[in-house]
């Protein structure tokens, strides 16, 4: 695995389960069913990603089958027959060389489960999950602690190294700094090494 910052590419399915706009109704929610995912891409020409069928937009058929409630959008999906016109678009997406936390954010602020991973031209790279960008939590804690050593402590103005250890992700720093406004440097520098899940500090300075 890659040193920090992880990017997308690092951590997405590269094995892409999507369908065309043409997709029949039926057609969908079996994949959906088959492949277990909670939405898939729409692809228009050579691949590019037009917009994401997911199972809310299918729901609109069952939620809206026998009522005059909701707006123009809901019933024209309850009516949808075809993975285009039950599709959201555009599609939220997001590039390969995106930080995971860039996706994490993306998925945070639309409410989305899962991203489609596109190129520079919107072509389908992959899809990112909520679970796929968990795994940077995978990390041993002695591939942390030798990254915090390597790329973070290295660049500290010390006279004696920083003492690291890493248990279960949680990073405990100690030693002396030689000016106490470094403390909040070195902690949020630490924070943002992947697979890092907190930060204790045992330091005192001069």
């Amino acid at each position: 695995m890659p040193e920090s910052p992880y990017t997308v590419s690092d951590v997405m399915t590269h094995t892409v389960v999507a369908v065309g706009s043409e997709a029949s109704f039926k057609e969908v929610v079996g994949l959906l069913d088959q492949w277990k995912v909670s939405a898939l891409p729409v692809l228009a020409g050579e691949g590019r990603v037009v917009g994401v069928v997911s199972e809310a937009d299918l729901l609109a058929k069952e939620e809206f089958r026998d009522t005059e409630e909701g707006d123009a959008a809901d019933r024209a999906k309850a009516g949808a027959v075809t993975a285009g016109e039950l599709m959201s678009a555009p599609a939220v997406t997001v590039h390969a060389d995106a930080s995971v936390a860039e996706a994490a954010r993306i998925m945070a602020r639309r409410h989305v489960k899962r991203l489609p991973v596109v190129d520079g031209v919107g072509l389908l790279q992959g899809v990112v999950s909520r679970s796929d960008l968990l795994k940077v939590f995978l990390r041993d804690d002695q591939e942390i602690a030798a990254e915090i050593r390597r790329s973070v402590l290295t660049q500290m103005p010390v006279t004696r190294p920083l003492t690291v250890e890493v248990t279960e992700g949680v990073v405990t720093l100690g030693g002396v700094l030689p000016d106490r406004l470094l403390v909040p440097v070195v902690a949020r520098a630490v924070r943002a090494v992947e697979g890092v899940v907190d930060v204790r500090l045992d330091l005192s300075h001069r």
